[in-house]
């Protein structure tokens, strides 16, 4: 065995990669994240997303989450405001997305759980960095408002999507 043969084995042996979580995705399929820790609104945000064709992963914590966008791209992101906070710290998770750069941020569409704030509030979603708040009392109409607003802003990427696609950042 040659010098780099060794070097490449050896390197290989060391890594970590259990921080890579792409056990779980499909090719076919679209993905989605759920980064909220009410189970029954978990499991109606997760059946929602089922139905609508994306494989789903639901993270306990804001740093397994961290860990799953550092190695995939979700298509859809979905955020409780008190997703794995105490009461003076920051969501990392949204703090994340707002980091990113936009034609990666783009690319996810990401919706907010929020106590506060109205359903559909576009100018709220825009000062979070979110495409998307549903107000928590009216998360029984979670599946309906995901659809449409999936739908309009697939619409209103398309061509942004084709171009990046067309030079290779995509």
């Amino acid at each position: 065995m040659s010098a780099e043969q060794k070097a490449a084995n050896t390197s290989t042996e060391n890594m970590d990669y259990s921080g890579r979580p792409f056990g779980y995705l499909s090719p076919d399929k679209e993905t989605a994240m759920i980064c909220v820790q009410d189970q029954n609104t978990c499991a109606l945000i997760n059946n929602s997303l089922i139905e609508l064709n994306y494989d789903t992963v639901k993270p306990a914590a804001f740093k397994e989450a961290l860990r799953y966008m550092r190695f995939h791209i979700f298509d859809v992101i979905v955020v409780d405001e008190n997703f794995d906070i105490s009461v003076l710290e920051v969501n990392q998770v949204l703090n994340y997305i707002e980091n990113l750069v936009m034609p990666i941020r783009r690319q996810s569409f990401v919706v907010l759980l929020s106590e506060i704030y109205p359903t559909l509030d576009s100018m709220r979603a825009y000062s979070r960095s979110v495409n998307l708040i549903i107000n928590k009392k009216e998360i029984a109409d979670a599946g309906i408002i995901l659809k449409k607003e999936i739908a309009r802003n697939k619409d209103f990427y398309f061509l942004f999507k084709t171009i990046i696609r067309k030079f290779g950042k995509l």
